[in-house]
């Protein structure tokens, strides 16, 4: 059998107010293509579908036309689509029945039953080879809140959210493990950030303030064949576990992740045991560039832009810019200044991101008392701050027109 593992593909984000409808929309026709010419069986998308949970018409249309014409180029593909932490449950369940009907089988958010137990039968999901025969099961469980888990006691002040989600995945491979016939596999989805998963602090979502979401690679059987994770933007490995994989997102989601390697990944499974994982790049329909390469002077940075001669594109096809610079003092007229050096040029100036070189004046590394703090005065503050960013003193004309900021 053979799967294709993707992610985070966040319809309807925004970069820094530009709408990437059209860089979306390449990468869905390009993975149509994708499952054609790798004879996929399975197609696991592993939540955060979209960018947030009110998605508009056009990013569903996005999402259900892409669903359609799937199940007409390959009728005997399994599609399994599980909720991120930036999804709402609900909207996504919704047209599960209809989806069912036509081959998409998505989980939304854990159901329970009457008794308020976890229903975890509608997590544990038989997939089809091309014989129409079982030869996996799937546990796919989506993106966990607190109130999503069993309740489970804990002791040594263990986290029992923590706890939950180990113990709900503990359930589902028990119910798979008890289902498998000889020559099955079992494999999970999961939405969540692993212990030692890198992340882009610019574009991905902490999912609990403090870090206690990150979950141990031993919530996964080492029955489990293969865990195809969502989440996070950088695709790898669980520390040193192979098949426990995050594909990443197909499209660089901030600038952060401009020298990402963006792909989707091929999983064959030799009957129960996995075989081999192959990664297949997504090629980039649109460019992200930073100019300089690192923060650089005002004069300098201005120069590199004038330097600038990308190829003519239709709008939609412009690389983003985002220009940093190093500043030395305030530049009132910086993005005109930039602007201009850009005039004509086809570029979207989607950033302009400013730094210093300061150094931290021995005021700061002072601990004031509230004493100390009632005597300041300010422009006071407003001199330390300007030290503090740019490392030298305010000038006298910047000090004058605070003053008169100051006046009655």
């Amino acid at each position: 059998m053979r799967l294709l593992h993707t992610s985070d593909w966040h319809l309807g984000q925004s970069l820094h107010n530009f709408e990437r409808h059209y860089e979306h929309q390449r990468f869905l026709d390009w993975l149509l293509d994708a499952i054609v010419a790798e004879q996929a069986d399975v197609l696991l998308i592993a939540g955060d579908i979209y960018d947030n949970a009110n998605p508009s018409s056009a990013s569903q249309k996005q999402l259900y036309r892409f669903l359609r014409i799937a199940k007409e180029r390959a009728p005997h593909l399994n599609l399994i689509i599980i909720a991120g932490n930036h999804d709402s449950p609900g909207r996504l369940d919704a047209p599960g029945p209809l989806l069912e009907a036509h081959g998409t089988r998505v989980i939304g958010a854990v159901q329970r039953n009457a008794d308020g137990e976890i229903d975890v039968e509608s997590l544990v999901l038989p997939l089809t080879g091309r014989s129409g025969a079982v030869e996996a099961w799937c546990l796919a469980v989506p993106f966990l809140r607190p109130g999503d888990v069993p309740r489970v006691a804990t002791e040594d002040g263990a986290d029992p959210y923590l706890a939950g989600i180990a113990t709900l995945y503990q359930q589902a491979f028990a119910l798979a493990q008890s289902r498998r016939q000889d020559g099955q596999a079992i494999v999970a989805m999961g939405h969540c950030h692993m212990v030692d998963g890198q992340m882009s602090n610019d574009s991905e979502r902490r999912i609990v303030i403090g870090g206690t979401e990150m979950l141990p690679a031993g919530i996964f059987d080492p029955a489990i064949a293969y865990a195809a994770l969502g989440h996070l933007h950088l695709a790898q490995n669980v520390g040193k576990q192979a098949h426990i994989r995050y594909s990443g997102s197909p499209l660089p989601l901030s600038f952060a992740e401009v020298n990402y390697a963006h792909q989707i990944l091929r999983i064959d499974l030799d009957g129960p045991v996995l075989r081999e994982i192959v990664p297949v790049a997504v090629p980039r329909a649109v460019e992200l560039m930073r100019v300089p390469s690192k923060p650089a002077p005002l004069t300098q940075v201005l120069e590199e832009l004038a330097a600038l001669s990308p190829p003519d594109a239709p709008v939609e096809q412009q690389p983003y810019l985002e220009v940093r610079v190093l500043l030395e003092q305030p530049e009132p007229g910086l993005r005109a200044r930039i602007e201009a050096a850009l005039d004509g040029k086809p570029v979207r100036l989607a950033k302009i991101e400013t730094s210093t070189a300061a150094r931290a004046s021995s005021i700061d590394k002072e601990v004031m008392t509230l004493d100390q703090l009632e005597k300041l005065k300010p422009d006071d503050i407003f001199r330390q701050l300007y030290q503090q960013r740019f490392g030298n003193e305010a000038p006298a004309d910047q000090l004058s027109a605070f003053a008169e900021l100051m006046l009655p």
